[in-house]
C-alpha cells in the first residue's frame, strides 16, 4: 500500500507538469499563435487534413476577412480561441477550424487548399464534422457515428454557425432550435400546426427535450431508452407501477398518441370512441355495437339517436383511469 501511494504521489506532479506543457500563453487578437515545430504544433501538423501546408496565423486571415471577422469576434468560440485556449491546437484561431492556411494564401481560388463548412465548397462532410470534433467529442455526442444524421450526411454546419451569433444559445443557424430542426423536418413543422400540439410552436418546449440531434441509441434520436421513458420524464403520472396496466400503454405511447400534433384532442391518433374500438371490438363484450357519428349531440339535431357514451369524453366518461389503476376493483380502468 505505501509503495503505491508512492507512486501516485509523483504521478500527479507529473500529471500537472504534462497539462500545462500542453497549455501556452493565449495570443492576442489579430495575432498568430507561433508554432512549435519539435514541440506539440508538429503533432498537430502531422495530423491535419492538410499536411503540406502550414500555419500563418489569424492575422492573415483578417487581412482579406474584415468583416467575417467583425461577426466571428462575437461568438464564444473567438472568446475561446483568443482568451483562454484549452489546447494548442485553439491557439491557431482561424486555422484551428479551417485548417493550416498557406497554401489558401497563395492560391484563394483552390478549393482544396483549406477546409470550408459549406455545401457549395466542397469539403467532404466528415472531414468538416471531424475539425468540430477535435473540441466538440464525447458528451452528449458520444452516439454521435452511426446515428441518422451521421448517415446521412448532416454537418455540423448544417444546423450550427460558428462564425456569427444568429441564436441566444449554441451558434444555430437559425434563432431558435425548432427553426433548424423545420428546415429539413417539414412534416413535423405542419404536425405542429395542428390543433392539438406539443407546445414548441408557443416556446415552452423544444425539439431537444425530446431528441438529442447528435446521436442516441435509438433510432428517432430519444433522449431515452424508449419512446415511454421520453414521455415519463414529463408526464410522471403515467409512470405507474399500476395494479391493473393498460396493455397498449405499456407498450408505447405512440399506440394512441401522436407525438408532435393532432387534429384530435390530446394528441390522439382518432378520435374517441373510435381509437378504443381499434381493439374492443363487438365480438369481445362491451361495447355490444360500433358506436357512430350521428349518435353525437350533432347527431341528435337531425332526428338521429343520441348516445352519452359518445359524447363528452366518450369511453372515458366511465373508463377514466384509462392509463392504468391502483384501485382494487380497477380492472375496468374505472375511477
Amino acid at each position: 500500500m505505501a509503495r503505491v501511494l508512492a507512486s501516485v504521489r509523483f504521478a500527479i506532479p507529473l500529471i500537472l507538469l504534462a497539462t500545462v506543457g500542453l497549455r501556452s500563453e493565449p495570443s492576442a487578437v489579430g495575432q498568430s499563435a507561433s508554432p512549435d515545430p519539435a514541440g506539440e504544433a508538429a503533432v498537430v501538423q502531422a495530423q491535419a487534413p492538410l499536411p503540406d501546408a502550414t500555419y500563418v496565423g489569424e492575422s492573415r486571415c483578417i487581412e482579406c476577412h474584415a468583416q467575417e471577422n467583425r461577426h466571428y469576434s462575437e461568438t464564444t468560440h473567438a472568446k475561446v480561441f483568443r482568451q483562454n485556449p484549452a489546447f494548442r491546437l485553439q491557439q491557431f484561431g482561424c486555422e484551428a477550424c479551417h485548417g493550416p492556411g498557406s497554401r489558401h494564401v497563395a492560391n484563394a481560388l483552390d478549393r482544396t487548399a483549406i477546409i470550408g463548412f459549406t455545401k457549395g465548397w466542397g469539403t467532404e462532410v466528415s472531414v468538416q464534422n471531424s475539425m468540430c470534433q477535435n473540441c466538440h467529442g464525447g458528451g452528449t455526442r458520444m452516439h454521435w457515428p452511426g446515428s441518422a444524421h451521421a448517415s446521412n450526411d448532416v454537418g455540423c454546419a448544417d444546423c450550427h454557425n460558428p462564425m456569427q451569433r444568429g441564436s441566444t444559445a449554441n451558434l444555430l443557424v437559425r434563432p431558435t432550435i425548432a427553426e433548424t430542426c423545420f428546415q429539413c423536418h417539414p412534416q413535423q413543422r405542419a404536425e405542429f400546426q395542428r390543433r392539438s400540439h406539443m407546445p414548441v410552436p408557443e416556446g415552452r418546449m423544444t425539439c431537444t427535450d425530446c431528441h438529442n440531434p447528435h446521436g442516441s441509441v435509438t433510432r428517432p434520436l430519444l433522449r431515452a431508452d424508449s419512446v415511454n421513458d421520453v414521455c415519463y420524464s414529463c408526464h410522471a403520472e403515467k409512470r405507474g407501477p399500476f395494479l391493473w396496466e393498460h396493455a397498449p400503454v405499456r407498450e408505447s405511447c405512440l399506440n394512441c398518441h401522436q407525438p408532435h400534433g393532432s387534429n384530435h384532442d390530446k394528441l390522439l391518433v382518432s378520435a374517441r370512441p373510435y381509437i378504443c374500438q381499434q381493439c374492443h371490438n363487438p365480438p369481445i363484450g362491451h361495447p355490444g355495437q360500433f358506436y357512430r357519428d350521428g349518435q353525437t349531440a350533432a347527431g341528435a339535431l337531425m332526428g338521429v339517436g343520441q348516445s352519452a357514451r359518445v359524447i363528452g369524453r366518450s369511453c372515458q366518461n366511465c373508463h377514466t383511469q384509462i392509463h392504468g389503476s391502483n384501485h382494487p376493483a380497477g380492472a375496468r380502468f374505472q375511477r
